[in-house]
């Protein structure tokens, strides 16, 4: 793991959106086609700002979300919704959408079709991961339904989760997925995610510290 300690949150997200788009126009020019998977919430949105004005072939880039609440995208809780508004625009807006969500009461009714469109692009080529005071990273929450399954090397590319944490089921990307990734990066901010962070590197259980299976190779940018 590489930790990278920036002055305040306005650099750090230039700096990652700055990064990422480097490695995506450099691996753009080794093949055909590369994929991108991003977190949802509110952190990253400043990062995708950014990112949507970088100069690439984006009609060869596919984008995906690390995992995905199971609501329609008319929700304000959708992340789906958040990656349309924020990185799918300007010059993003013609990469392809790889879609974590169909409309379904559960996950379960839509998984294998979704799985197969994920299946199709891996391995990732880029992968941004936030993570959570409580150690969770993607949908890998501690106490999660199928917590055990999502961190195993034998785990199929997308799995449903429930967690006592979240209000509603989730879809997210296994631990094989996005350690497959040929480039890691976990954004986080705050004291209280720095400490949550020294925290798994000290339990070192994924069960209890999910993100810590994810940890080797990954580069983590953290400002205050």
């Amino acid at each position: 793991m590489d930790f990278v300690d920036y002055p305040d949150r306005e650099m750090m997200m230039m700096k990652i959106a700055d990064q990422i788009g480097s490695e995506l126009a450099t691996m753009l020019r080794q093949q055909d086609r590369v994929s991108l998977a991003v977190p949802g919430g509110t952190t990253p949105g400043p990062i995708f700002d950014d990112l949507s004005a970088a100069e690439m072939d984006w009609s060869r880039v596919d984008v995906l979300l690390t995992d995905e609440r199971w609501v329609p995208e008319s929700s304000d809780r959708s992340n789906t919704r958040l990656l349309k508004e924020r990185l799918l625009t300007g010059k993003a807006a013609g990469a392809r959408l790889i879609p974590l969500y169909a409309d379904a009461p559960r996950p379960e009714d839509k998984l294998a079709g979704l799985s197969a469109t994920v299946d199709s692009i891996l391995p990732l080529s880029v992968v941004l991961l936030g993570m959570g005071a409580d150690m969770h990273t993607a949908s890998l929450f501690p106490g999660a339904d199928l917590l055990a399954e999502g961190l195993s090397p034998k785990a199929p590319a997308l799995l449903p989760m429930r967690a006592p944490t979240a209000p509603e089921p989730r879809i997210t990307l296994s631990a094989r997925v996005l350690n497959s990734a040929l480039s890691k990066h976990i954004v986080i901010t705050g004291a209280e995610k720095r400490a949550a962070l020294e925290e798994a590197r000290r339990l070192k259980d994924p069960m209890q510290a999910p993100v810590y299976a994810i940890l080797s190779d990954a580069t983590v940018h953290w400002a205050e």
